[in-house]
Formats: structure tokens, sequence, C-alpha cells
């Protein structure tokens, strides 16, 4: 992992510190933040690896949610966060699942357009997690995610959502969007 690992609630100064979303943390945005800028992390990408017990599935049944993988040379474009020490309560609860808190460089897009690396935290779901299910064809993956369901919907939903705020950010994503066009013609609207 090329991330370093931090201890829960050893984060954020008086400044604040920069949060980096790259799944629902794009578009499902429940937490305070002072600032909301495009950003990216090279040497990750995005991959429908990780199981969800508690949003988007059940332990029963859990549903595919993203995490962060290492891969050589790999962008994943998301969002990234300014915020304060005391919200990071609420979001290690909502990513309790597998997920930890870990440091790595960010690469944010100003509003002038202008990129700047900062030192900054994100959640990724590593391999040796419980919840963890790993890689799967396209079909199985597809197959998976239609059929679960949790308490924050559908797992449908999630991809869509993603895919959605994905395109709204021009950012390229092959893996998402192979699996949005196979799940929209399993399930067409």
């Amino acid at each position: 992992m090329e991330g370093e690992a931090m201890e829960h609630g050893r984060e954020a100064g008086n400044d604040g510190v920069w949060l980096f979303g790259y799944g629902s943390l794009i578009w499902r945005v429940d937490f305070p933040y002072r600032a909301r800028l495009k950003a990216a992390v090279r040497g990750f990408s995005r991959r429908f690896w990780q199981g969800s017990h508690d949003h988007r599935g059940t332990p029963a049944a859990p549903g595919r949610v993203v995490t962060l993988t290492p891969e050589a040379g790999a962008l994943c474009v998301g969002m990234a966060y300014r915020i304060d020490a005391a919200t990071f309560a609420p979001l290690d609860h909502r990513e309790k699942n597998g997920y930890v808190r870990v440091r790595l460089p960010i690469e944010i897009e100003g509003d002038d357009g202008v990129t700047t690396v900062v030192g900054g935290v994100t959640y990724i779901a590593e391999a040796s997690n419980e919840a963890f299910l790993g890689p799967a064809n396209l079909e199985q993956m597809a197959r998976h995610i239609l059929a679960s369901s949790g308490p924050s919907g559908s797992n449908i939903e999630y991809v869509l959502e993603l895919a959605q705020a994905l395109t709204a950010l021009n950012a390229d994503d092959p893996h998402v969007f192979a699996l949005e066009r196979r799940l929209r013609q399993l399930a067409p609207p």
C-alpha cells in the first residue's frame, strides 16, 4: 500500500485537512466542508472490489462498492474536501465497513485550472479486510450489483450515481463506465 495507514482521530489541525473522495463521497456529500475542488491521486485505480454489508448490501448479501487499488501509472479522479477534525467522527462511522484512513498526496485543481499537490487523506479498503470481495469479471460484478440492496439503497443506484458524477467531472474511468453500460443492458430503465 502506497498510502500510510493512520490511527483514527489523529488528523487535522486548525486549518483542517484535505480529504479525497473517489466513490460515494463524490456524490453523497452529507458532511460539512470548507472547500470542495476537483482532485486526483496517482498510482491508484478505483475498483468495485469492496463488499458493502451496511450501505448497499447486508451481511448475508453484501453489495459491491469501490476502493482504491495500487496500480503503477494510474490516475484516479475525484473530489477533495477541506474538512475539520470533528468531521472525521461521522466519516469514520460511514466508512467503517473495512475502510481505513490513509495519508497520500492529492492533486487539487484550483478554480484557476492550476494543479497543486497537497498532503491529505482518503479511505481505502485493503485486501486484508474481512469485507473485501476482490476482483471478478464484468459479468459477475454486474449480476452481483444488480441483485444487491441495503439500507442506503440499491447497489445499481450507487454505480449509476458514481458514473454520472464522474461524467460531470469529465473523468474517464473505464472500469466504472464498462460496469455502468453492462448494468444498463441488464436492467434498462
